[in-house]
């Protein structure tokens, strides 16, 4: 098997032939398994998680398991964390019913001298863009200042140089999701600063799959990072800390 893109799902080709046949992996899956797995039970430090993408309840379970492991922390997109602080996020994309569990995440970090960041400000429109690539009218707003008749849709050019020197410091960065609406190149720069963060960095950088593998890919950057994942699920599991079937099922190598 070298489809590491699913080797988080028990389908019969990645982990049902195991039961009657011996089953090994590819140089792929070896390449992803080996520089992830080291970079979450062995990392060289400071390590550096960054967490993106528009619903942090994806994300909860990703963010528990590293609160363990890394040293700081950033979650860049989502707006449920800054409801947990307790600002008004506007019209923003909310998971109201995360916003204890987020609270619970930030005391977390604080009991285990884990660095949290934060947005510090924020990009905002009236509306989503439509189509996804359109021109649209935005401004910058401080995080704590999202008006009631506006969404967030990138961060803010503060908050792209607090995570940017969060990563200059860093010896192992992981990032999963990126900052705003990437495909729109008006609401494409939070991204583009994490990418360039992490291709300027000396660090081990690894990108997990999806979005932020897709934005690296597009906006020229897949050369400079040490490691783009090939799976999106897969290694968001991964850094969940859970058993990829595909994976248990392999002979021990």
């Amino acid at each position: 098997n070298d489809a590491f893109g699913t080797a988080h799902r028990a389908h019969s080709s990645t982990a049902g032939v195991a039961d009657y046949l011996p089953a090994v992996c590819g140089f792929l899956v070896e390449k992803e398994v080996s520089i992830m797995g080291k970079a979450l039970a062995d990392p060289t430090r400071p390590f550096v998680a960054i967490l993106g993408g528009a619903k942090v309840s994806d994300k909860l379970n990703v963010i528990n398991n590293l609160l363990e492991k890394v040293d700081t922390l950033i979650i860049g997109g989502g707006m449920a964390f800054l409801a947990a602080k307790g600002y008004s996020v506007g019209k923003s994309l909310l998971d109201n019913e995360k916003i204890d569990y987020c609270r619970d995440m930030m005391a977390k970090a604080e009991a285990k001298g884990v660095k949290l960041l934060l947005p510090v400000d924020t990009v905002v429109a009236a509306d989503f863009p439509n189509p996804i690539d359109a021109d649209i009218a935005v401004k910058t707003v401080a995080a704590d200042a999202i008006p009631d008749d506006m969404e967030g849709l990138d961060i803010g050019e503060e908050t792209r140089k607090l995570f940017a020197d969060a990563v200059k410091s860093a010896k192992t960065v992981v990032w999963n999701g990126p900052m705003g609406v990437f495909e729109n190149p008006t609401l494409a720069q939070g991204t583009i600063a994490v990418a360039q963060a992490l291709a300027d960095s000396d660090a081990v950088t690894i990108v997990g799959g999806g979005d932020s593998a897709a934005a690296c890919e597009q906006l020229g950057f897949a050369d400079q990072i040490t490691h783009i994942s090939t799976g999106g699920g897969a290694s968001l599991e991964f850094l969940e800390g859970l058993e990829l079937p595909g994976i248990a099922c392999l002979q021990d190598r």
